[in-house]
């Protein structure tokens, strides 16, 4: 995990790559719990005969479940000390090039991108890549937008 000391140190790091999260295995039962708590059950999730059969031969993870994987990715890549509050402000862009098998194992990796003043701390636009072991096309490629409050 890269570590920066504070907000100046971590906008001198603009343009840099800031590391990469550990590997996470994405189970069926964390695609059917997502299922359940956002009331999306289409087959292609959950229904592990019917995808068998289907366009990816297994159930796959839904897109907005790889993008939340970011919430965990994050805290492993980066740290910047003497935050009193960190918040999601938005996204600016999300693709999601390839979808993610069930028992895949993915991973986040993040570049600062931009780095704007806002009243009490900066804006940061982070663009993550999400891969997936032993392919080519990422799960999910997204620019994320955060407040980071001193």
């Amino acid at each position: 995990m890269r570590t920066f000391s504070d907000l100046s140190e971590f906008s001198a790091a603009t343009g840099e790559h800031l590391g990469e999260s550990d590997w996470h295995t994405v189970t069926q039962e964390q695609v059917r719990q997502f299922a359940d708590a956002t009331g999306d059950h289409q087959w292609i999730h959950l229904d592990q005969d019917k995808a068998a059969q289907g366009p990816f031969g297994t159930t796959i993870a839904h897109g907005f479940l790889t993008l939340s994987l970011l919430s965990m990715f994050g805290p492993q890549v980066y740290r910047v000390e003497g935050l009193r509050l960190v918040v999601n402000y938005g996204l600016n862009k999300v693709r999601f090039p390839q979808p993610v098998k069930v028992g895949s194992r993915v991973r986040g990796g993040a570049d600062l991108i931009e780095i704007t003043d806002v009243p009490g701390g900066k804006q940061a636009v982070v663009r993550w890549t999400v891969a997936i072991e032993g392919e080519d096309k990422p799960a999910c490629v997204a620019e994320t937008v955060a407040r980071l409050i001193a």
